[in-house]
């Protein structure tokens, strides 16, 4: 007997087909998600330098505004690489 996991994702599979990527199609998802993934690391970096040096100078407020910044250019940064992933999946 099949486990309800199981049957969903057979009638996922039957109602929408994946399809499969292109070897240029991976190639260039690879590349978005090498470029975002740098871009959220230096985002990082640097508000754990502002953090610091906020908490340094006694500046808590600064601090946690700075960490929801940090928070908020994630998210805007994740769904930018997600918009452009999706865009490359649609293309073929």
């Amino acid at each position: 007997m099949k486990s309800a996991y199981e049957l969903a994702m057979e009638r996922l599979s039957q109602s929408a087909p994946s399809k499969s990527l292109t070897k240029d199609q991976k190639t260039q998802m690879a590349e978005v998600e090498s470029v975002y993934k740098a871009r959220i690391a230096e985002r990082e970096l640097a508000a754990q330098d502002e953090v610091t040096a906020a908490q340094a100078a006694g500046d808590f407020r600064k601090a946690e505004k700075i960490r929801q910044q940090f928070v908020d250019d994630r998210h805007r940064l994740e769904t930018e690489r997600d918009a452009k992933k999706d865009r490359i999946r649609s293309e073929g």
